[in-house]
């Protein structure tokens, strides 16, 4: 069980490392996607329960699996998919007008970095 949470905490922690330390905007992306998973997996563990079954009222069922971290976490997986799609299509419309998708040389173009 506790392997789940390091694993959440994993995931989280190399998606955030990638998103702050990468310059590639697709990168960033992809370490947005990551830190997605890793919120997913964390949700899904907080809900688990050992010797449950599923919520279905029948009689005789003492322990069910709590299913409202089941509902977020679909929820969750929707949202993230449209935010990447979103994430990408800015990414395509920066590299169409800048041409280029390196968050630095983006900045120095725009004129907020001054090259020395």
């Amino acid at each position: 069980m506790t392997i789940n949470y390091i694993g959440a905490f994993l995931l989280i922690f190399i998606g955030l490392a990638i998103i702050v330390l990468k310059k590639n905007l697709i990168k960033i992306v992809i370490g947005m996607g990551i830190v997605d998973s890793g919120i997913n997996l964390l949700l899904i563990s907080i809900g688990y329960r050992n010797d449950a079954t599923t919520p279905i009222f029948t009689d005789g069922a003492a322990k069910f699996v709590d299913p409202i971290p089941q509902a977020l976490t679909l929820t969750s997986i929707v949202i993230g998919a449209c935010v990447s799609a979103l994430a990408l299509s800015l990414v395509i419309k920066i590299n169409e007008h800048y041409g280029s998708i390196d968050s630095d040389e983006v900045r120095r173009i725009k004129g907020w970095i001054k090259k020395y």
